[in-house]
């Protein structure tokens, strides 16, 4: 995957719906190139200045695309998914969670077929700080969000959320947040996140926010090993007890594999900080640039 940029051109599937249009109004304020939208009842109209399409086949027939963000029900999410990486999008964003697992394996093989990626499902999106964002994430509110060196991966949008504010307060910023979602099926991996974060230019540093549950840090870890960039981790649900479920889909663990021990163990064997808790990122930050001065409360 590849951190989306100012350049890209984005459309909005679902964009005249409640969510749709209070987002992406907010997108567009900070600099997303939202280029059109989709919504077959509403075809042919204009919606907060961007047309409206009955497909998004249509929208790249009129002018292209590289990227879809979806606000889009559950049980509407694979026709709208299938129908944008058949008309060639490069990147999904899908926001939507409960969807029939069916049908997210069905959209995941039709990505993998075309060279689509994905972000989510149930993921709250991706910012690109003082670029852009898709989602909903509060990329705008600046004691969230501020340009820095910090890159930021999560499954959890709230998690990330919290950490990100923790970086704000603390006196340093963000480059780039990438959400991966939480559900078992995904489409953006731990370890394409932190690949595409090593990949750009204004990242010096990564935060991992992960959970209990399946091996996608360990797979993560692998990478870490190489990386010349420094890398700390937090991972939520230490002291849930074996195979129980903690928020997300996906977070569940099965045996021996997925545990907070073999994540920590496989992490910290790769060089990567383990912290405590979101606030072990504030020293691991000061110890990489030890002249931060605090914001606000920090």
């Amino acid at each position: 995957m590849r951190v989306l940029r100012r350049q890209h051109r984005v459309i909005v599937q679902g964009i005249t719906g409640k969510q749709g249009s209070f987002w992406t109004e907010r997108m567009q304020a900070y600099g997303t190139n939202v280029v059109g939208g989709v919504n077959p009842k509403k075809a042919g109209e204009t919606h907060l200045g961007v047309p409206v399409h009955a497909s998004a086949r249509e929208a790249m027939a009129s002018g292209g695309f590289d990227a879809s963000v979806l606000f889009i029900p559950p049980l509407g999410v694979k026709d709208a998914a299938l129908d944008a990486i058949e008309a060639g999008a490069k990147h999904l964003c899908i926001l939507t969670e409960h969807i029939p697992v069916q049908d997210v394996m069905i959209v995941m093989a039709a990505a993998r077929a075309q060279g689509a990626v994905i972000t989510g499902p149930n993921t709250a999106g991706s910012v690109t700080v003082d670029e852009c964002f898709t989602g909903f994430m509060p990329a705008f509110n600046r004691r969230i969000f501020r340009k820095g060196g910090v890159g930021v991966l999560s499954r959890s949008g709230s998690l990330g959320t919290l950490v990100c504010q923790m970086i704000v307060s603390a006196g340093f910023g963000q480059s780039a947040f990438v959400g991966i979602g939480g559900d078992p099926i995904i489409g953006t991996t731990t370890r394409d996140a932190l690949e595409a974060l090593d990949g750009h230019p204004g990242t010096e540093a990564v935060v991992m926010v992960g959970e209990i549950g399946g091996t996608m840090e360990e797979d993560a870890a692998e990478y870490a090993a190489g990386m010349q960039k420094p890398v700390a981790a937090f991972i939520a649900g230490g002291a849930a007890p074996a195979g129980k479920k903690m928020g997300h889909a996906g977070a569940i663990v099965m045996g021996d594999k997925g545990t907070y021990a073999s994540k920590k163990a496989a992490l910290e064997a790769a060089g990567v900080a383990v912290l405590p808790t979101p606030m072990g990122v504030v020293e691991f930050l000061r110890g990489i640039w030890p002249g931060a001065v605090a914001s606000w409360g920090g």
